[in-house]
């Protein structure tokens, strides 16, 4: 068995954006605000992990779906990559990743029924859009993002409830305009897409701040995780404005995939405290760590 080949499916340098979103989620959810004994009372470490672990599986099992469903293209466009290349076969590759949705819903419903009924609608999202909604230039990239957008509410959902749910349409947005800007990652030219994703990343910002705004949150805290997510995401997609080339455009596409960790940490700030901001965003050095050894896309 090719260990690396089966690593490589699930794209390891993406999951530590998906367990970013758990911990914007259960932030949300209040579970890190500081009692009067200086106690995080809310956080249940239990039921955190077995959701970040959930996060995993089910992000995991969709890139390697997605990766069945897309076979016969990827024969053409993307020979190199585990399935095409015969390194995995089409067959154990589908196991694989069924065998992870499952598990990935099985460890939300040990939460509570609210996260595994998130989970499955995750999982019903994630099977749409590798099986069907991909297709669409409209509805694809719609339905990436509300894959993610529900991915944060699993992390919410994390004391039984949904509060401020809303915070779902800040992912919802801005993983639709990542997607966006991978439709020209193969043949370049695209820079209509760009255009439209520079516009949909300053909506996510001011979504953000207005919601935050309108929560009576701390703003003055916020402000500094959302610049430097800002500068993350802006200048390697000028720069693929400028030469709207595939590798710019991949490195663009790269750029916005690994800061959702930064967008996570700056919603979870405006929900608890600063550190929890800076702990969060150690998790990018460990997936850009990952990226110099497995593709993010």
């Amino acid at each position: 068995m090719n260990f690396k080949a089966y690593a490589q499916l699930a794209r390891p340098a993406n999951l530590p954006t998906a367990a970013a979103d758990i911990l914007a989620g259960a932030a949300i959810a209040g579970t890190f605000i500081l009692n009067d004994q200086g106690k995080m009372g809310e956080l249940q470490i239990d039921s955190l992990l077995l959701l970040v672990a959930s996060s995993l599986f089910l992000y995991a099992a969709g890139v390697i779906l997605n990766d069945v469903f897309d076979f016969k293209l990827d024969q053409i466009e993307r020979p190199e990559r585990p399935i095409p290349s015969g390194m995995v076969s089409l067959r154990s590759a589908a196991i694989y990743g069924a065998i992870l949705l499952l598990l990935g819903i099985l460890l939300a419903f040990l939460v509570n029924s609210l996260s595994g009924i998130v989970a499955l609608l995750l999982a019903v999202s994630i099977l749409f859009y590798d099986a069907i909604a991909k297709q669409h230039s409209i509805f694809g990239p719609l339905n990436m993002g509300v894959c993610r957008g529900l991915n944060l509410l699993l992390g919410i959902s994390i004391l039984g409830t949904l509060p401020y749910w809303w915070f779902a349409f800040v992912p919802i947005v801005y993983i639709a305009s990542i997607t966006l800007i991978s439709r020209g990652e193969v043949h370049g030219n695209n820079k209509k897409h760009i255009i439209f994703a520079a516009v949909l990343y300053a909506v996510v910002i001011l979504l953000v701040l207005g919601l935050l705004y309108l929560g009576d949150r701390n703003l003055g805290r916020v402000l500094p995780f959302l610049a430097i997510f800002a500068i993350a995401v802006f200048l390697p997609l000028f720069k693929a404005y400028r030469e709207n080339s595939p590798e710019n455009i991949k490195k663009a596409v790269v750029a916005g995939v690994l800061s959702v960790i930064l967008l996570d940490s700056a919603i979870a700030v405006g929900f608890s405290h600063w550190w929890i901001g800076v702990l969060m965003i150690l998790l990018l050095p460990l997936s850009l760590g990952l990226s110099r050894l497995f593709a993010v896309t």
